[in-house]
């Protein structure tokens, strides 16, 4: 007897409990006071530097995204690769009272400020691609974007297994390190290549995204080291800088070029693996598509919640993939 009661006293305690639940959930406030499915409402992103091929893609797939949403109206800043310039389209975005902020920062820590500004504010705050100094869900409302690391990770694994079996003398071309992604995708690469311990990265350098700079490092590290095998570069334009460098070096073709982004276009990375001038380029997803459905969550559907980490998958494209991806 004493045994049934306890358990339809646990029965009991458990019903109660749901529905506490169910009670909490049905009345938990909405992450914006003001949502509706029928109202309008403003974005503001706030670009890192529209110069850069992927931040392009980056603004054409979510302006894509966005036209798909008639209560939508998207404002896209132009950062110019200048935290202050960021700082002050932040702060204007919020002195306009817009519903939702997207930001892609710079650097971290110097637009870590301004997002807790826009926070409290009581304005949502999604990072996307790249974070600022914090903690999703406190101190920004999510961040959505490719896991830099594992990225990096797998393209250190590629040469590891796939280019590079017998090992040999590999270099890093850094992007700017002030940023997170530069900082993952190096020691992502690092810890790939590990796989093969006859593999040496012999030089690392940061090119700052940029390809002149990567360009002028790799040439200086293929005179210092003239057995480099394979190069690494954390972004296509870098990537396009390291085969000019080892084309000028009469290395064309000697040594395997790996790029990071996977962008579509003439000047992108899956034309350069199609072609043969690359071996390979790992594609790091923009995230837009990803960041108008949040934010189609939070302004229309009154979410109380949203994830506060998204990460969006890569895909190496390969000589095996490229030509068909050529026309996507």
């Amino acid at each position: 007897m004493s045994s049934y009661r306890s358990k339809q006293g646990r029965t009991l305690a458990l019903g109660v409990g749901l529905a506490a639940m169910v009670i909490g959930i049905a009345n938990a406030a909405p992450l914006v006071k003001g949502c509706s499915k029928d109202d309008k409402f403003v974005i503001g992103f706030s670009q890192a530097n529209n110069a850069e091929p992927y931040r392009q893609h980056v603004n054409d797939e979510l302006t894509a995204a966005a036209k798909k949403v008639p209560q939508f109206t998207l404002q896209i800043a132009d950062g110019a690769g200048n935290v202050n310039t960021q700082t002050s389209q932040m702060d204007n975005f919020i002195t306009q009272k817009v519903d939702l902020i997207l930001i892609s920062p710079f650097e971290a820590s110097p637009l870590t400020p301004v997002v807790a500004r826009a926070m409290k504010a009581g304005i949502p705050v999604i990072e996307l691609d790249r974070k600022t100094v914090g903690e999703p869900g406190k101190d920004y409302t999510a961040f959505i974007g490719g896991d830099n690391f594992k990225i990096a990770e797998e393209a250190g694994k590629y040469v590891a297994t796939k280019l590079l079996p017998d090992g040999g003398d590999v270099a890093v071309l850094e992007g700017l390190p002030s940023s997170t992604p530069a900082v993952e995708r190096l020691n992502g690469f690092k810890a790939g290549v590990k796989e093969n311990a006859k593999i040496n990265v012999v030089a690392e350098q940061a090119a700052d995204w940029l390809p002149d700079k990567a360009q002028t490092a790799f040439a200086a590290m293929l005179q210092a080291n003239p057995n480099i095998k394979a190069v690494y570069a954390s972004n296509d334009m870098m990537a396009a800088g390291a085969r000019l460098a080892a084309k000028g070096a009469g290395k064309e073709g000697q040594v395997k070029i790996i790029g990071t982004d996977g962008l579509p276009g003439p000047a992108g990375g899956i034309r350069a693996v199609a072609e043969g001038e690359w071996a390979a380029t790992f594609t790091y997803p923009t995230g837009g598509p990803e960041a108008i459905a949040m934010a189609k969550s939070i302004l229309l559907d009154c979410a109380a919640s949203v994830p506060t980490t998204v990460t969006v998958p890569t895909l190496a494209i390969t000589d095996k993939n490229a030509k068909s991806l050529m026309g996507k």
